[in-house]
């Protein structure tokens, strides 16, 4: 990527989060044995389980997390040449291509075999690895949509309706991976259209957040975010991802009032990767971590450790409390459109013009 070019997508991604001062790095070691890493503020691998990894390699873990896959993207952009981090965790499909292009990653010699065809959609090479994978969609309460005043909506279109005026909270795409996947699953869905739905569903209210957990957990009325303080449940729909009924009925006994919906089409499958950064020197610790991230052992436990689907070959969500059950496979989801490196600014800035 020429330099200028570079330096506008750096400029661009730091918009993704505030990097000074808010960068959080939960160890610290002056070791030269330690791989360090940048995550997603999600990023669901425990401490305890990071130490099992450091006592069966030697190879100790520091973590930095910065804020969504948009931050991770643009804390590494920020800090390529200044060997401060070894690898990063979560960058996933929607964001690859722009990392990719700005040659940010090195070879990994990881074994792939194991590994879905569904996690090596959108890739199959050695700059970046899968490690879960996940479609991102809307989610409703079914407390509003009860079939009679308010019917499941059939169109994204329906969410234009009175019915859902101020109850539909959607993520910024900027600043966003699930905004930015769920944006990309509406152009590519609408087509010259798109523009036009988001300005209906401004004109209509809608609620936009930062980042995923804001409108889930804060906006959201069928979600867990009940339970915290800040709630307001004054989103009756919210975009997340299609098996996040089966994480709320998983923890709630098999019990949830929230519902994925499944439209054709209006769905992202998201796969999220682990990469080594080109100017680290661990790339043996890297091999070894990532190895251990998808064995079977590990990253079969994605479901409850990471709320996302394996990435391994069989690998499948738990039938236990309803996980399965209410967790949806979406129809025609959209994988990696071949024009997203071209089209995603045009569509970023289409955006903020309908959002304006």
């Amino acid at each position: 990527m020429q330099s200028n070019t570079k330096a506008l997508l750096t400029c661009f991604l730091m918009l993704a989060t505030a990097f000074a001062g808010c960068l959080e790095s939960e160890t610290a070691s002056d070791d030269e044995d330690v791989l360090r890493i940048i995550s997603y503020d999600a990023f669901g691998i425990s401490d305890e389980m990071l130490s099992q990894f450091t006592n069966e390699t030697g190879i100790k873990i520091e973590l930095t997390r910065a804020g969504d896959a948009g931050g991770v993207l643009a804390t590494a952009l920020q800090t390529q040449d200044s060997g401060l981090y070894d690898m990063v965790l979560g960058i996933d499909n929607s964001y690859l291509g722009a990392a990719l292009s700005a040659e940010l990653f090195q070879p990994l010699d990881v074994n792939r075999s194991g590994l879905s065809e569904r996690a090596l959609a959108s890739y199959d090479g050695d700059f970046a690895i899968p490690f879960d994978v996940g479609s991102v969609c809307l989610n409703y309460d079914a407390t509003h949509v009860d079939g009679e005043n308010v019917t499941v909506p059939s169109s994204l279109w329906d969410f234009t309706d009175e019915n859902w005026t101020g109850k539909v909270a959607v993520q910024n795409p900027r600043t966003s991976s699930p905004g930015r996947s769920f944006a990309i699953a509406v152009a590519t869905m609408l087509g010259e259209e798109h523009d036009d739905w988001w300005s209906a569903m401004n004109a209509n209210d809608v609620i936009v957040s930062d980042g995923w957990t804001e409108a889930y957990e804060v906006h959201y009325s069928a979600g867990y975010g009940v339970w915290n303080d800040g709630f307001i449940g004054d989103a009756k729909a919210v975009v997340s991802y299609c098996h996040s009924p089966g994480v709320e009925a998983y923890y709630g006994e098999n019990w949830t009032t929230s519902v994925a919906l499944d439209l054709p089409g209006a769905s992202f499958s998201q796969i999220e990767y682990a990469a080594l950064l080109s100017g680290s020197k661990q790339g043996a610790s890297a091999d070894a971590f990532v190895e251990w991230l998808i064995s079977e052992d590990i990253n079969s436990q994605m479901p409850t450790l990471n709320f996302m689907y394996p990435a391994i070959e069989g690998g499948d969500l738990p039938e236990d409390a309803g996980y399965r059950w209410h967790s949806v496979v979406p129809t025609d989801a959209v994988v990696m459109p071949e024009t997203i490196d071209a089209k995603i600014a045009d569509w970023l800035d289409a955006w903020d013009a309908a959002m304006a």
